[in-house]
C-alpha cells in the first residue's frame, strides 16, 4: 500500500530537499548547493545567482564566481553547473534516444530527418564544427555566421524575423555544451568560449550507444539505469522536485515519456498526494513523511523571493504548487513571469521589481492576508534582493 502525503507535505519537502530553508553563510563555498547537480536556470535580472543566494550561497549580482560555469543545457535554457562538473554534465545530456534527440531540437528534426540524418547524429556534427569555429570568444550572431557558411540546408532555415538564413536555433543551442562550450557571463548578445579542460574525447560524443571517453560518474545506488552519476536528470529532479511522475519529468526535460519511463529509477517508490499516484526516491521518503509542519524556527515559516525560473516553480505538476487556476495564471502567464512570495512552502502572493535609480521598490500582489509578522519578514527579503543587486530598498 502506498504512503498517502499532502500537496503541503510536498511543498514542503522541496523547500528543504532544495535548500530554501538555510541562512546565508559567509564561509560557504559558492559551490555548495544541491540544486546546482540539477543546473540552477539564468534567465532574467535575478536569475541564478539570486537562486544560489536564497539557498544561502554568498553570491551577489554581477560578480560571477570562478567555481561556476553557465551553459545552454536543459530546454535550451542557460544553467549555472559547478566548473569542474561540465563533462560530467554534458555526458548526462546526451539524448536518452533518437527520438529524445529529435524532440529536444524541435522543428529541426523533420528536415534532418528528411535528408536521411539521424538528430543524434546531427547534433554530433553541430558540436564538433562549433569546437573547430569558436577559437576564442565568439559572439553568439558571429557563431551563427560561421555555422551558417559550414554547414549545408538540412541544418538551415530561413529565419522571417531576421531576414536572413541560419540554423535553427536548438541544434544550436544544445550543440554548445557538447562542444566543450560555456557561455560568458553577464554577456548579452551571448558570448560563447570554450570551456577549459573540457576533455577532448567528449566533443561530439553524444550518441549513447557509441559511448564517450572518460570513465562515468559513480554515485547513487546500484539501479541500472544510473550511469549518469549524481547529474543523472531523471533522478535528480524526482529527488528536486519528487514526488512526481514520469510524465511530469519528461514535460521538466522535454523528452520523451518512454525515455524517461525507461531510466526511472529502480529505487523510485509509489506514494500518494491527495490521491493521485506518484513516486519519490527510497531514500526520501522518510524526509517527505516528516515535512508535516512548515520550513521555519521562532522566527516564523521561511519566507522566500523567488525568482520567475527559480527551480521551486519549475515542477510540472503546478496544481500541487498553486492550486487556484486563476492565481497559477497569475504566476505563470505566457509573458513576463513574476517571482513568487514563499512562506513556510506556500506560494502567498507575487512581487515584481520596480528599479528606480539606485533604489529597489517591489510591487507586492498578496493573494491571502499577511499578518504583521510575514510583512516584516518579506521586508526583510526585499532588504536582502536590493543588497544582493547592490541597490537599496525603496
Amino acid at each position: 500500500m502506498s504512503d498517502r502525503v499532502t500537496a503541503d507535505q510536498v511543498r514542503r519537502y522541496r523547500v528543504r530537499a532544495q535548500q530554501l530553508d538555510r541562512g546565508p553563510d559567509a564561509a560557504r563555498a559558492v559551490t555548495d548547493a544541491a540544486v546546482l547537480d540539477a543546473g540552477v536556470q539564468d534567465t532574467g535580472p535575478d536569475g541564478a545567482l539570486w537562486a544560489l543566494a536564497l539557498r544561502g550561497v554568498p553570491v551577489s549580482a554581477r560578480a560571477w564566481p570562478d567555481d561556476l560555469a553557465m551553459a545552454w543545457s536543459v530546454r535550451g535554457a542557460p544553467h549555472a553547473y559547478r566548473r569542474a562538473d561540465l563533462p560530467a554534465v554534458q555526458r548526462a545530456l546526451r539524448p536518452y534516444s533518437d527520438a529524445d534527440a529529435g524532440r529536444r531540437i524541435y522543428d529541426a528534426a523533420k528536415p534532418l530527418r528528411a535528408a536521411g540524418i539521424r538528430p543524434v547524429d546531427a547534433l554530433a556534427r553541430v558540436a564538433r564544427t562549433m569546437r573547430e569555429v569558436v577559437v576564442e570568444p565568439t559572439s553568439k550572431e558571429a557563431l551563427s555566421t560561421r555555422m551558417t557558411a559550414e554547414l549545408d540546408e538540412p541544418y538551415l532555415r530561413w529565419c522571417r524575423p531576421c531576414g536572413a538564413t541560419h540554423m535553427f536555433e536548438m541544434p544550436f543551442r544544445l550543440g554548445a555544451l557538447h562542444a566543450g562550450l560555456e557561455l560568458e557571463p553577464g554577456t548579452s548578445p551571448p558570448v560563447l568560449r570554450r570551456s577549459p579542460g573540457f576533455p577532448a574525447g567528449q566533443i561530439g560524443a553524444v550518441d549513447r550507444d557509441q559511448g564517450t571517453a572518460g570513465p562515468q560518474d559513480g554515485g547513487g545506488d546500484d539501479d541500472a539505469t544510473d550511469d549518469d552519476g549524481p547529474h543523472d536528470l531523471v533522478r535528480g529532479v524526482l529527488h528536486l522536485l519528487g514526488p512526481t511522475t514520469p510524465k511530469d519529468v519528461a514535460a521538466f526535460l522535454d523528452a520523451p515519456v518512454a525515455d524517461v519511463t525507461r531510466r526511472w529509477p529502480a529505487a523510485a517508490v509509489p506514494v500518494e498526494v491527495d490521491g493521485a499516484p506518484a513516486s519519490v526516491l527510497a531514500g526520501d521518503l522518510p524526509a517527505l513523511l516528516a515535512a508535516a509542519g512548515p520550513p521555519g524556527d521562532d522566527d516564523g515559516p521561511v519566507v522566500r523571493l523567488l525568482g520567475p525560473y527559480d527551480l521551486f516553480l519549475q515542477a510540472r505538476d503546478r496544481h500541487v504548487l498553486v492550486p487556484d487556476p486563476a492565481r497559477a495564471k497569475a504566476l505563470w502567464p505566457v509573458l513576463g513571469r513574476p517571482g513568487a512570495v514563499l512562506a513556510g512552502g506556500e506560494v502567498v502572493g507575487t512581487w515584481r521589481p520596480r528599479s528606480r535609480g539606485r533604489r529597489l521598490a517591489l510591487e507586492l500582489d498578496p493573494w491571502v492576508p499577511w499578518d504583521a509578522r510575514l510583512r516584516r519578514a518579506v521586508a526583510a527579503q526585499h532588504e536582502r534582493l536590493a543588497a544582493f543587486r547592490g541597490a537599496d530598498p525603496a
